[in-house]
């Protein structure tokens, strides 16, 4: 049950921290830009986009890859082209209504949570040495995600330094309160 209620304090600790970080820090919006006309970009997503999906621009899918025309196009193409990483979903959708979102990113911090209080748990550690390993599995999950994102597809340097800040700082706060939380005597 100790675990359970950590897991369930991390999450609500990371939750309020991620709150905190959009709405009252830079750290939630860095590197995003808004579009000149923005009108304009969605017509030509919305003629030339098949259907949902993630599109990287210029593109050479594994199948264009085994055709040595279309590599040889494909290099000669993309050192001059823009570069563009585009989430594409044809059917809109009212940004500003934002509660499944909420809800969905509270179960994920939870879960999250829940993990990592019982890694935390898994030893006699000290407080200290809960902490430290609370904030090494931030700098994991960074690492195993938002790390390759910004090698492989160039998301912007601030965007992904911005992350890194958030998922170090939430999970320093998250591991302190799950640290506190294990660490009480009369468990």
């Amino acid at each position: 049950m100790r675990i359970f209620i950590a897991g369930l304090l991390g999450g609500l600790v990371l939750f309020l921290w991620g709150a905190f970080a959009h709405m009252a820090l830079p750290l939630g919006e860095m590197g995003m830009h808004e579009s000149r006309n923005e009108d304009a970009v969605l017509a030509v997503l919305k003629d030339n986009l098949p259907q949902a999906g993630v599109y990287v621009l210029p593109g050479l899918s594994t199948q264009q890859m085994a055709d040595p025309a279309k590599v040889e196009a494909y290099q000669a193409k993309a050192p001059k082209a823009p570069y563009a990483f585009v989430v594409y979903q044809p059917e809109g959708r009212d940004g500003t209504q934002m509660q499944r979102n909420l809800l969905h990113e509270y179960l994920s911090n939870t879960l999250a949570a829940l993990i990592a209080a019982s890694v935390l748990a898994l030893g006699a550690f000290s407080k200290t040495k809960r902490v430290l390993l609370g904030v090494a599995l931030g700098a994991f999950s960074w690492l195993t995600v938002s790390a390759p994102y910004w090698n492989w597809y160039r998301f912007p340097q601030d965007f992904s330094l911005a992350n890194l800040a958030m998922s170090l700082i939430g999970w320093l706060l998250a591991a302190l309160a799950m640290a506190w939380w294990l660490g009480r005597s009369g468990r």
